[in-house]
This record gives C-alpha cells, sequence and structure tokens, in this order.
C-alpha cells in the first residue's frame, strides 16, 4: 500500500468497567510499537450498568484513534459486534476480540502480517485456555462436538477473536441474520485464511459477561443456524419407531394367524410404550419450535440493535 493500512479494533463490552483501563493501556502501547498501521478502536457499550461507557467516553476524550458506540439497550453480544462492524465499512482490515483480555491483544501484530501476506480472514486458534469447572467442560465438548454436528466446515477452539479484511467484511456485513453465530457466519463468508496460535488466558479483571445460559443459548444458535441434523434426527426416531411397530404388529399377526396363543401384556408395557412414544413426539414439537421460533423472529426483519449514541467519529 502507499500509504499505511488503518486497522479497526471492534470490541463489545458488558459491565467491563474493571477491566477497561487495563485494556486501554495494552492496546494503547500496542498501537505506540506499531506506528506503520493507522489504527482505530471500536468500542460498543451494549447497555451496561456499570461506568462502562463513561470510561469509554473519557478515552475518546484523551486519545482520538478510539471511538465509543453506545446501543440503547443490551442486545447482547453477536447484536453489538455486528454494531461494531457497521462502523467499520472504510477500514482496510478489522481486528475483533472480548474486552476481558482472555484474548491479548499482542497478537494483533502475527494477524496483521498474515493479512499483509494475502489472508482475507485470520483465526486465532487456542492451543489452551485457562477456564475451569463446568464452563471449562461445556466449552471443551463443544469444541469437539460442534463441527461433526454442522452442515459446514468450521475451525476448532476459535471464537470471536480474529481478522476480517475488506472482502469479508463487507460481505460479513451484507448478511442479515438475528440469531448470529459469529464463528459460523465467518466460515460460511469463504475467502483465503491463516491462523495464528495463542494460549487464553483468564479473565484480567470482573466476572464473565455471559452466564452459562447465555452460553447455552448461544451453542444452540450456531447448531440450529448451520445444521438441519436435529430435524433428520427426528427421521430417524420415526422411521426407527414405525420399524419397530410394524414388526411387532406382524409378529403377533403371524402367531394369531398359526394359532399360537398371544400373552395379554400388561399395563406397565402399555404405559411405557405410550410414555416413550410421547416423549419423542413432544421431542419433535420442541425442536420443530425451535426452528419455527428462529423463522418468526427473521421474518419480522427488526433491527439487531439500535444505537443511541455516537462518540468520537466526528
Amino acid at each position: 500500500m502507499s500509504r499505511p493500512p488503518h486497522i479497526a479494533i471492534v470490541t463489545p463490552a458488558f459491565n467491563e468497567a474493571a477491566v477497561l483501563p487495563q485494556l486501554f493501556a495494552r492496546l494503547t502501547a500496542l498501537f505506540d510499537a506499531h506506528p506503520g498501521v493507522a489504527w482505530s478502536v471500536v468500542l460498543i457499550d451494549d447497555g451496561s450498568r456499570d461506568a462502562t461507557a463513561a470510561l469509554i467516553e473519557t478515552q475518546c476524550a484523551q486519545d482520538p484513534r478510539f471511538h465509543l458506540v453506545a446501543l440503547s439497550r443490551n442486545f447482547g453480544f453477536q447484536n453489538a459486534l455486528a454494531a461494531g462492524l457497521a462502523q467499520c465499512a472504510d477500514m482496510d482490515a478489522v481486528v475483533t476480540m472480548d474486552a476481558d483480555l482472555q484474548d491479548p491483544p499482542e497478537l494483533i501484530p502475527d494477524m496483521v502480517a498474515a493479512w499483509r501476506d494475502g489472508a482475507e480472514i485470520v483465526l486465532a486458534v487456542r492451543r489452551s485456555r485457562q477456564e475451569s469447572g463446568l464452563r471449562r467442560v461445556g466449552f471443551e465438548l463443544f469444541h469437539r462436538w460442534f463441527g461433526s454436528l454442522i452442515d459446514l466446515s468450521i475451525e476448532r477452539n476459535t471464537g470471536t477473536f480474529g481478522l476480517l479484511g475488506r472482502n469479508a467484511l463487507a460481505a460479513f456485513n451484507q448478511l442479515p441474520e438475528v440469531h448470529r453465530f459469529f464463528p459460523g457466519l465467518r466460515s460460511w463468508v469463504g475467502f483465503s485464511r491463516a491462523e495464528v496460535y495463542y494460549d487464553r488466558k483468564e479473565r484480567a479483571a470482573g466476572q464473565p459477561g455471559q452466564s452459562l445460559p447465555q452460553l447455552i443459548r448461544y451453542a444452540l444458535d450456531g447448531l440450529f443456524s448451520f445444521s438441519h441434523l436435529p430435524l433428520r434426527l427426528l427421521t430417524y426416531a420415526g422411521v426407527f419407531i414405525a420399524g419397530v411397530g410394524f414388526s411387532i404388529g406382524v409378529f403377533f399377526i403371524v402367531r394369531r394367524l398359526l394359532g399360537i396363543e398371544v400373552a395379554q401384556t400388561g399395563f406397565t408395557t402399555l404405559v411405557t410404550l405410550l410414555l416413550f412414544i410421547g416423549g419423542v413426539q413432544l421431542v419433535g414439537i420442541g425442536v420443530l419450535g425451535e426452528y419455527l421460533g428462529r423463522i418468526y423472529d427473521e421474518v419480522k426483519r427488526r433491527p439487531n440493535y439500535i444505537v443511541k449514541r455516537r462518540v468520537g467519529f466526528d
């Protein structure tokens, strides 16, 4: 390029006041150490209830490279990320990352180097992670099995942290989904890609912004958005139950035709069969409801977010 590349870092933040001073300091040090890039930071306040917005606005006043997009309420991490990316259409590349510093900003120059070498999408792949307990087990199971459950090839041990080039960003901003699963959408748009590896750290401060139920809903969004497997499993279960029922019916008809006495079935057997078939039907209705609910959300065409104010873009 005849000019320094303009690269923006997009970071949603929800109640991250405890970690923001460290984030500002590490990003500023990164920018000062790599002056050959025109850096920008777009921080999205996703309806925080603490001093997150005030801290970001103060930083914007002190450093013009920082910008604030404040949403009118909490719309969720994925929608906040989409709001930030929509502000960066004129950038040469965009780095997406969390605000909690589990993803180290010091890895960004490696991503930029891979992008300069021709990769349109650069993925940050986790070699290890520091979470413990039930969250750690859930993350491990998700990354181990999710790729085999969906109809799309998606890289394991990747998340929000990564880089999108101009073309990939333009394609991503055209996607209108309401229930957004960023790693899946990033894989869906295609383009050439490269990988950089790192060890994910613990949060620098504060508590996780996403609870375990929210993470489960996020995983379900990914499954139902990129896979027909739940519907196929229902079809297979229906065929299996119908086959078993037909076989049992033929068995008793043949016994009756041969004059073999058929023993009376007991109450327990009847109740067990009814509960089993009823349970399968209810599961099927639930799966259909998940798909139908997502279709309903999509056809309403409500905006994914509402911007209350923007600071530092002038």
